[in-house]
This record gives structure tokens, sequence and C-alpha cells, in this order.
């Protein structure tokens, strides 16, 4: 015989929100219609009510909640904390604007309910000082969303289009056509997945590195039995020749671990320590000599070396 799922805890916490102001505002209620309101069974009911005895503001008896089903009626008492509504902090609900404005400004998710929630959420916080002065930096925001909504039309449409990329790895601007097949957010970024006529390859292009988007007439055709990457694992796609350097990164470098695929980091102190896999140290060469002494090779050993020796030459042609 089949075992029933487990429900989570999450769900069974969801529940328990809901259903404590709701017996709340109906004292006495049947428990039989109780569980019906609720969509539940009675047994399930029952074994809810049995929790909440645990349940309550503090862990003293007088803090806990009172339920009570005997009779076949439940009454539900010493649940004021939960039966009022939740209510934001002032810091909170800043935060949820600048995080539904920054939404709103890429263009990324369901546009009209970003609106929806912006404008329910500034109507009940228009009486905190400095709500309405939150601001989004526009600049860069603007241009991913138009770029953006390029990318989902080529999509709809089947449409090849054209991108102006940057590449960090050589550090410059490349054209290329692509024929779109999927946009990704991943880790925190919005990603282009698709067949590049360039690298005659499927390619990964974060969204905020395109500098440039064009719709072209050519429909989008990717070749056969290519498929999208698995991107459970993250956006970075480790290669056989890659090179993992341990890097230490001073305050004025902490973007370096925002801007490349870093796979592992930790903070020390001011500094961060991450993990850059790369197939390139000459890259990595000139990204810490550029950066001064605000980044550090602690390994492999060998392209710390070298990274020393290309400092002391450049020093030394300082001092002729």
């Amino acid at each position: 015989m089949a075992r029933p799922p487990v429900e989570s805890a999450t769900s069974r916490v969801q529940r328990l929100l809901t259903m404590v102001p709701w017996l709340v505002s109906r004292q006495g209620i049947e428990i039989e219609e109780a569980a019906a309101g609720l969509g539940i069974s009675q047994t399930q009911l029952r074994a809810d009510l049995d929790l909440l005895f645990l349940c309550g503001a503090g862990p003293m008896p007088d803090e806990l909640i009172e339920a009570s089903y005997e009779g076949g009626r439940v009454f539900v008492e010493n649940a004021e904390t939960i039966e009022r509504p939740l209510r934001l902090t002032v810091d909170e609900a800043i935060a949820l604007i600048v995080g539904l404005r920054s939404l709103a400004a890429t263009g990324a998710g369901e546009t009209d309910a970003v609106e929806r929630a912006l404008g329910k959420l500034e109507a009940a916080t228009g009486a905190v000082p400095g709500a309405d002065r939150v601001l989004v930096a526009p600049e860069e925001s603007a241009r991913d969303g138009a770029v953006l909504a390029t990318l989902r039309e080529a999509l709809t449409g089947r449409r090849r289009v054209h991108l102006g990329y940057h590449v960090p790895s050589r550090d410059e601007r490349t054209e290329r056509d692509v024929d779109p097949m999927r946009l990704a957010h991943v880790e925190g970024h919005w990603y282009l997945e698709g067949w590049c006529h360039r690298a005659r390859d499927v390619r990964l292009f974060r969204v905020d590195r395109i500098e440039a988007a064009r719709l072209l007439e050519e429909p989008a055709e990717p070749p056969e039995g290519v498929t999208a990457r698995d991107l459970s694992a993250g956006a970075y796609q480790a290669g056989a020749g890659d090179v993992p350097v341990l890097l230490r990164l001073g305050p004025a470098a902490h973007w370096v671990a925002e801007y490349y695929p870093v796979t592992h980091r930790e903070t020390k102190g001011e500094d961060l320590l991450v993990t850059l896999p790369t197939s390139h140290e000459g890259l990595v060469r000139r990204l810490v000599l550029g950066l001064g002494g605000a980044a550090e090779v602690l390994e492999p050993q060998g392209l710390r070396e070298s990274v020393a020796r290309h400092a002391a030459g450049a020093l030394a042609g300082y001092t002729r």
C-alpha cells in the first residue's frame, strides 16, 4: 500500500498562520465545518490544533496559544499576536520598494504584477520618511531592460539577434549573431542562451554585458540536436583546461567577485578570498597587476611567481 506524501514543514507553517486568525474570528465553530472551510480533514485539523499548544509569542505558559476542540467545537485563545495583520518595519518597507523598483526598471518578471504590488506598497508607506526619495539608478537598468525587451521579442518571434557583447576574459567588445534559445535567471543575473554563429556553438551571454541588441530579419534556427545547458549548478561551466586560481581581494577589488565567475568565496577580515577558474592565466595576471595591491594571487604558486616577476619588471622600468 502506497504511503501518503509527507507534508513539508513550510507548507504546514503556512497553513497554521492562515488557520489561527480564521478560527479566532469563528469561535465555537463545529470541527466538521472548520475542517471543510479550511480544506483539510478533521484528523489533520485535530493534529494542527494539538500542535498549536506548543506555539506562541514565548516559552511561558501564558504566552502559548490555547486551542480546544472538546465537545466538537473549536476555540482558539491567546493568539492576538498572530491574529493581527503583519506590519512591515520602515527598513523592510524601503527594502521592498527598492527591490520592486529595480525589478520594474529591468523589465524582468511579470511587469503588471510588479507594478500593482509596487503601487499598493507605495500607497501604504506614503508616510514613511524617505520612502518617496528611494530611487534606482536608471542608466544601467534602463539599458538592461531595453536589451531584455529585445531578446524577449526575438524569442517570441523566433528571430536572430545581433549582439554587441563585452567579453571579460579578453576585455574586448565582440560583434556576433545569435539564434536565441531561452532567457534564464541564474545566481542573480539574466542570461541569454543561444546558438552563436561566431563560435559555432551554444553560448551563454550575461545580459548586463550585452552593450547592444538588434533584431535581424533572419529566423532563429539553432542546428538540429542542439539542447540547452543544465544550469542547476550555476551559470559557470567548467572546462577541462581550467585552472583554479585563489585570489585575495581587498575592499577596492571586491567587484571582481561579482564580475567574474568565481566558484568559491569567503570573507577574511575586510578581504575576500575567491577561487576564479580560468584557462587564460595571462588574463588573471593582467587583472591582478592592474589592481595593484588590492589583489593578490595566493595559488597556484607558478602564477603567483609570474605576477611577482612582471610587477618587479614594471617597477624597474620606473627606476631607470
